[in-house]
């Protein structure tokens, strides 16, 4: 009788001989990291609908159950590093494919499980529990996610296309946190404020579990980006080994993600609800300049890094970082209670944050080598990503909270700052051949 291992070894083997279809490859991570991510961005989507029903009041202050649940989308991704590392491991050990078919198994269980969190009138302390439990596994496969499948991207690339495939990480997550937009606005905009907050919120995670199972059956079928004979050849490497021997390549990612991350989020996620708070915007209006912004953002990807693999990716990440950190203050200051100032905000904003997302899974697959590549680059790029990333939400609406609104673009500027003294040191690697 054969074996599982035996027959995955074959499977691995044929796939060697004939070699998958660029557009198979790209199919099993883009389908399986749209339904990862669709998950994931529903929360923030939706959290202004929930958080009364899930946390108290407390105080007289309308803003403790918000601040309360975006407390709990940050601890989310405190989790990620620890997938970052566990999953990048199992990339490492496994192969790419047991990765990333583990990590979407565990996004669906999570989207599940806040789709049936009770409330906080019929449960108690019970229901900000069961939501924080739900995030901390949805957190912990998100951070694998990234690592196992920006590997799985780049190292399916053919020669001069690593930037064009590395853009299909953005274009996936985007095209699921599109999902995620424009489902949320459907509903809001079909059922009353109170049909949103007593149930309509649900319907997303539900339909996030099923999309979910979808994504995990065609992942079963991608094909393994290092051969069955290269993961027995190494040995492997342990949990720690990135971190111990390749500490400078460790912090250069997280120099690297520092302004992008406090950029993307900000722009992508927190942004409709920094401006219902701050400029009382409808919900609806800025759930539907969300979602017209982001299918903007998704078209723009692929042209981002069919320009790096031609111009190299130094000249995009420089134009990202400083662009933030001139027009980030100016640009927060424009949104305003009408639709057109904050759908105008989140469309220049995605231009200059393509030079970027468009190129980010190439940039850290291009830093580490292959053995090491996934945990190499999950662990430090899911730490910093949730001390920035995570916490924006969090932050903005603190800062609202202290009076202190306009120290909110200052500090985004200030992170993109940072980052633009990394990308001016970075060696270019476009046009370097990538280790196997």
């Amino acid at each position: 009788m054969t074996s599982t291992g035996d027959s995955a070894a074959g499977r691995d083997q044929a796939a060697d001989a004939h070699p998958p279809s660029s557009l198979r490859q790209l199919l099993a991570a883009s389908v399986g990291n749209a339904a990862e991510w669709y998950d994931w961005y529903a929360y923030s989507f939706l959290a202004v609908y929930f958080a009364d029903r899930v946390f108290p009041k407390g105080t007289d202050n309308s803003l403790v159950p918000l601040l309360s649940t975006f407390a709990v989308f940050a601890v989310g991704f405190f989790m990620r590093p620890i997938g970052g590392l566990l999953m990048g491991a199992v990339a490492d050990r496994r192969g790419r494919r047991a990765a990333l078919t583990a990590t979407i198994l565990l996004m669906g269980g999570g989207s599940l499980l806040v789709a049936l969190t009770p409330t906080y009138a019929s449960a108690g302390i019970l229901a900000p529990i069961v939501l924080v439990v739900a995030r901390l596994v949805q957190g912990l496969s998100v951070g694998g996610e990234f690592a196992a499948s920006t590997t799985f991207l780049v190292e399916s690339a053919g020669p001069g296309r690593r930037g064009l495939f590395s853009s299909f990480q953005y274009v996936s997550t985007t095209i699921g946190q599109l999902i995620a937009s424009g489902v949320s606005a459907l509903l809001a905009h079909q059922l009353t404020e109170d049909g949103m907050s007593d149930w309509g919120w649900r319907v997303p995670f539900l339909l996030g579990a099923v999309i979910s199972l979808v994504g995990f059956w065609i992942r079963r079928g991608a094909h393994e980006t290092r051969s069955a004979e290269r993961l027995a050849a190494d040995t492997r490497p342990g949990l720690f080994e990135a971190l111990r021997r390749h500490p400078r390549e460790s912090l250069l990612i997280a120099g690297i993600t520092t302004g992008a991350t406090i950029a993307y989020y900000t722009w992508t996620t927190y942004l409709p609800t920094y401006a219902i708070v701050n400029a009382g915007l409808d919900k609806g209006d800025a759930l539907t300049a969300g979602t017209i912004s982001l299918a903007f953002f998704a078209l723009l990807q692929p042209l981002g890094g069919l320009l790096s693999d031609r111009i190299g990716r130094k000249p995009l990440l420089i134009t990202f970082a400083l662009g933030f950190a001139v027009l980030a203050v100016p640009l927060l200051h424009l949104v305003s209670d009408a639709l057109w100032s904050l759908l105008l905000v989140q469309c220049a904003g995605m231009v200059l944050l393509t030079g970027y997302t468009s190129i980010a899974a190439a940039v850290n697959a291009e830093v580490f080598p292959a053995r090491v590549r996934a945990a190499g680059i999950g662990f430090p790029y899911s730490l910093t990503v949730a001390l920035f990333g995570g916490t924006a939400p969090y932050v903005g609406t603190w800062f609202k909270q202290a009076g202190h609104v306009d120290w909110f673009p200052w500090y985004v500027a200030l992170l993109c700052l940072v980052s633009l003294c990394v990308y001016v040191t970075l060696p270019e690697t476009a046009h370097k051949p990538l280790e196997r």
